[in-house]
């Protein structure tokens, strides 16, 4: 979805030291990412560690970001709960964001059909804009290119992030989507070429140590600097990686704490980054000449 931009990040949720929600750190690092080029924030994604948070924390999350900030607010709100989900969408909305990210349901592992009943039920409860989000690696469950195409003629299901990981898979979904319906990869190590098949962004982690890069990368494509583009994604491809050896948020939360945005720990059941993990974060830190 163009207002919502070509980057997006999946923003973290900082904790203090007791492991509840440092709101004031939240606030601080989502304008930062702001400043850095991102175009809309994910709350409470994946990456913002949802399984783990109450419905009132993520709505506090919300409200607090949003009245914050400026750009778009997407929350995460999916569940393997057709209910449950419904229940997150309609609270979100009400509590001010922009539009909602749906992962397909986990662990249930509904066939095809089931899947377009779960949004399809979804997005008739609300009427705000939808980004459905397929990452078979976490969920065990592969939403396939032809339903995102029958999703897609839904009038306020608008975009999906596609983070299984398989261009092809990517390219088919490209190739058959409707022209009104936008196409983000969810995998930042395959930003450039999903945008050179016809994606329009991305919906990133790396762009909370590399933002700015990464708004440079996308900007040279877009403006058909090609080598450009391919200079910066190939500058960058090791951190892409190595954001991503272990558990996402594990890495991402251990290289903010690193460059000093105190994001805090994670929750169980995720445990940090150990010394292995952390030197490996530190040296491509050094390498890129953010530390």
């Amino acid at each position: 979805m163009e207002k919502w931009g070509r980057l997006i990040t999946a923003m973290v949720t900082p904790f203090d030291s007791e492991l509840n929600i440092d709101y004031n750190m939240a606030v601080s690092l989502a304008r930062r990412l702001v400043r850095e080029g991102s175009t809309a924030l994910v709350i409470s994604g994946t990456t913002g560690e949802a399984p783990t948070l109450k419905r009132d924390e993520k709505l506090k999350l919300y409200e607090v970001i949003k009245e914050n900030i400026d750009v778009p607010i997407i929350a995460g709100v999916g569940t393997n709960s057709t209910r449950d989900t419904i229940i997150n969408a309609q609270e979100a909305i009400k509590s001010g964001v922009d539009g909602l990210l749906i992962v397909t349901p986990y662990y249930n592992k509904p066939d095809q059909n089931s899947l377009y009943s779960h949004f399809s039920e979804v997005a008739k409860s609300v009427d705000s804009p939808i980004m459905l989000y397929n990452v078979p690696g976490r969920t065990g469950c592969n939403m396939l290119p032809k339903t995102v195409e029958r999703l897609s003629k839904i009038d306020n299901i608008v975009a999906v992030k596609e983070a299984s990981g398989n261009i092809v898979q990517l390219s088919e979904i490209v190739k058959i989507k409707p022209d009104d319906f936008t196409v983000y990869t969810g995998d930042d190590v395959l930003t450039l070429p999903s945008m050179s098949v016809g994606a329009y962004g991305v919906v990133s982690v790396s762009s909370h140590i590399v933002g700015k890069e990464m708004k440079e990368m996308i900007d040279a494509f877009v403006d058909n600097d090609t080598f450009k583009a391919m200079e910066l994604h190939l500058k960058l491809l090791n951190i892409f990686q190595k954001l991503f050896i272990v558990a996402n948020p594990i890495p991402v939360k251990a290289a903010l704490n690193i460059i000093g945005d105190n994001v805090g720990k994670v929750r169980l059941p995720l445990t940090d980054a150990n010394h292995d993990v952390l030197e490996i974060i530190k040296r491509e830190l050094e390498i890129l000449e953010i530390i």
